[in-house]
């Protein structure tokens, strides 16, 4: 009974430490998580390549659309989306002020909010006045030279302006005392201008 316990026991035993199992065909764990983790890594980063690209042409084609290249001709200003320029060597009466702001396809200056009132001034020279888009026909009714309304609320006229009839064009002027601001003056005086145009888009 002992004698045959042990020839199975042994017998069981040189199942397992015989030669011809091929221990270099168990797969190695360590091997194994290597190539899951370079595999994923890859998966990861082809999928960001996709959504940078896709990121890509979708700010391209918003750019395209929304027309976000613009420029203005050369010694004009930007601001917003309308280019300005200032005439320091061509004095010349209100009606042909308006006339050689027409010849550049602009107009004269058109000033609808305190941001666009400051970015102006911050360009004019303070010993300087300069004609603005706003005149008179009559009876204080003061109009814009592109038409738009004329906004009693959203003017910069001087203390003490708009008191004269026989004054129907506006300059922008600075006095040293309250700063920049409008004053109405006769369209016949010959003055600097401000021209205006929409910007350039590509």
């Amino acid at each position: 009974m002992f004698s045959e316990n042990i020839y199975v026991n042994t017998n069981f035993k040189n199942k397992f430490d015989s030669s011809d199992i091929d221990t270099d065909s168990w797969p190695d764990p360590q091997k194994n998580r290597s190539q899951k983790s370079c595999h994923k890594f890859s998966k990861v980063l082809f999928t960001s390549l996709i959504i940078y690209f896709l990121l890509l042409t979708i700010l391209f084609s918003s750019a395209l659309i929304n027309k976000v290249w613009s420029c203005c001709p050369k010694d004009w200003k930007p601001f917003g989306s309308h280019c300005y320029f200032t005439s320091t060597d061509l004095v010349a009466p209100w009606n042909e002020s308006v006339e050689n702001c027409y010849q550049m396809g602009a107009h004269l200056v058109v000033i609808h909010s305190q941001e666009e009132q400051d970015f102006i001034t911050g360009i004019l020279n303070t010993r300087d006045a300069y004609f603005i888009g706003l005149s008179d026909p009559g009876h204080q009714q003061w109009q814009w030279v592109d038409q738009t309304p004329y906004n009693d609320k959203a003017t910069f006229w001087h203390t003490g302006e708009l008191s004269n009839d026989n004054e129907q064009c506006a300059i922008i002027n600075h006095r040293w005392s309250t700063g920049w601001g409008w004053s109405d003056i006769p369209c016949s005086d010959e003055q600097n201008s401000v021209c205006q145009m929409k910007k350039i888009y590509l």
